[in-house]
């Protein structure tokens, strides 16, 4: 089985590290031109270029754009009209009691985590049903599923987008066009590096051992029993976003460990 993604753009948001940028960096080894994309110029630039050097004749343009802004969407639409392939990845998470988070930590998830995908799938869904091709995933979470009690926000805005890609299934029906949803679990991205900085310090653990434990201790029905890789997610994103998936939409696709304790 070969994934080839030979002659087909994809566009990744927020793929200049974490889950996005292995998620960019495995569409380009499967032969499409990716769009790199984040709020940082510099930072945006740098992550396309770290592609162009592990990927030889890999296609990759880079675009700077706040996409939780509907400045920032028009920016990208404008710099890229079409795509075939629409990762929505950009996302935020942020450990807040329910009763310390304000309206502005749930707007600021809302923005990043929920609009910015929908405003683009409204931009580019249109081109693909014409085309008669395409893929739009939206990274969601097993959060969506099992709504941590720390973030409240966070999981409430992972369950709209995989109720707003079940949704955008179902006005696609009957076309070549496919949308679905990803659910990683704890996953080994810089953000969850970040979190775990203190219990490294504390305990001396390396920060495999240090999210292993997070793991065992945060999802007990994690049955993995340690966090996965970016490139874990990006397995199952490339996968969803290649022609050999065309009979898979509207479907909420657990890279979770099984943490999601459901049949």
């Amino acid at each position: 089985m070969k994934i080839d993604l030979s002659g087909k753009t994809a566009i990744v948001t927020g793929s200049t590290e974490g889950i996005g940028f292995a998620i960019a960096r495995q569409l380009a080894v499967a032969g499409a031109t990716v769009v790199v994309n984040g709020r940082n110029e510099a930072k945006t630039a740098a992550a396309a270029a770290r592609i162009r050097e592990g990927v030889p004749n890999g296609q990759v343009r880079d675009v700077a754009a706040d996409v939780s802004t509907t400045e920032g969407c028009a920016t990208l639409v404008a710099a890229v009209p079409d795509c075939d392939v629409l990762i929505n990845n950009a996302g935020i998470f942020e450990p807040v009691d329910f009763f310390e988070a304000t309206d502005d930590v749930w707007d600021r998830h809302w923005q990043v985590n929920v609009m910015s995908a929908v405003r683009l799938a409204r931009a580019y869904l249109p081109g693909m049903e014409r085309r008669d091709w395409g893929r739009v995933i939206f990274l969601g979470s097993e959060s969506a599923f099992n709504i941590p009690a720390d973030m409240i926000h966070y999981g409430v805005s992972k369950t709209a987008d995989v109720a707003v890609a079940r949704g955008l299934a179902k006005r696609m029906a009957g076309t070549g066009v496919t949308v679905n949803s990803v659910l990683p679990g704890p996953t080994l991205s810089e953000g969850v590096a970040q979190m775990l900085k203190d219990a490294q310090a504390a305990t001396g653990q390396s920060l495999e051992q240090a999210a292993a434990e997070f793991v065992r201790r945060q999802r007990p029905s994690n049955i993995l029993q340690r966090a996965a890789s970016v490139e874990e997610v990006a397995n199952l994103v490339t996968y969803l976003a290649s022609p050999l998936s065309s009979a898979t939409t509207g479907a909420a696709m657990r890279v979770d460990g099984g943490t999601i304790d459901s049949l």
